[in-house]
């Protein structure tokens, strides 16, 4: 029994977490680099969409601390990672002065950035690169140039382009059928790639098609996420919770689909935030997203672990 409890407080000391920082724009971007010990991989959690942080929480509503737990059961398993807040936000505020103005192309340059910087700090010969919502976008573009990545890993990414998803959302809903074909027209000249006078739609549209998110839409909505997971040439494990009420498994499905080398893992009962709320309602669904006390499903680490450990 001594000798066991020796073994687990060595492991235990093997793991350290300590702050990394990659350069940005205009100052430095900031992390927090779980270390599992040496020669261990290293997987870059890339965040979501908004002012969500390193941990997978932001002002918001969200306190799941998804991202932190995720990377404490990957060290576990003796698996490395490196969480990181995005250009403008948080520790990375000072990396740009307007949040708002970066694109997905510029979270996949910071991608690559943060590459360098891990493999500096670790001295791993590659990185995995694990993007969670609108982070999977990030990851699929970013792999496009597959320099130092290992593989790619996508948790509740968006199967299809966000044009679709935004009609098929505006559509649903019978109470936007009087700005409906403003939202439509305004959707389709984005989608050209220009702008907008968000002063002339209808006052509900106006915050959704401000001024200073319109490059950001021009860019996301330009991108096809299953044409990204198309052409990766590095592996891909796709990972859905049924339980998510943002992304579906059609969208877990599409992006495997697209990619026939592609590993697909449907979690059953996770939500959008990786966790299994105590009830089925949408109601405990919503809650979880406030719970840091609730764990993260094992099945979600136990895929990782078992793609990067391949």
């Amino acid at each position: 029994m001594s000798v066991l409890l020796a073994l687990t407080v060595l492991a235990a000391a093997a793991v350290s977490e300590r702050p990394i920082h990659a350069p940005g724009p205009e100052a430095r971007l900031a992390g927090t680099l779980l270390d599992a010990g040496e020669g261990s991989p290293v997987v870059l959690i890339v965040p979501g969409s908004g002012p969500t942080d390193r941990d997978g929480n932001n002002p918001l509503g969200v306190t799941a601390a998804s991202y932190r737990l995720l990377a404490k059961g990957l060290a576990r398993k003796g698996i490395s990672s490196v969480r990181i807040d995005k250009r403008g936000m948080f520790g990375s505020k000072a990396a740009i002065a307007d949040a708002n103005k970066a694109t997905i192309a510029d979270y996949a340059t910071d991608v690559h950035n943060w590459i360098k910087s891990v493999r500096s700090e670790t001295a791993a010969g590659c990185i995995w690169i694990a993007g969670h919502s609108e982070g999977a976008l990030v990851a699929l573009t970013a792999a496009q140039r597959p320099d130092d990545i290992c593989g790619v890993i996508t948790v509740a990414g968006p199967g299809r382009k966000l044009g679709a998803v935004m009609r098929n959302q505006l559509k649903s809903n019978p109470a936007n059928a009087p700005i409906l074909d403003a939202a439509l027209s305004a959707l389709d000249t984005l989608e050209e790639g220009k702008t907008v006078d968000a002063t002339t739609l209808p006052a509900p549209l106006q915050p959704m098609f401000n001024a200073a998110v319109q490059p950001f839409l021009i860019d996301i909505l330009a991108r096809d996420p299953a044409n990204l997971a198309a052409s990766l040439r590095v592996p891909l494990l796709v990972i859905q919770g049924d339980n998510d009420i943002q992304v579906g498994v059609d969208d877990a499905k599409l992006l495997a689909a697209a990619q026939p080398a592609a590993r697909l893992a449907i979690v059953r009962g996770a939500n959008h935030l990786l966790k299994v709320p105590a009830g089925t309602d949408r109601l405990a669904n919503l809650a979880s997203y406030g719970d840091p006390s609730l764990p993260i499903a094992p099945e979600v680490v136990e895929e990782i672990a078992k793609f990067v450990k391949h």
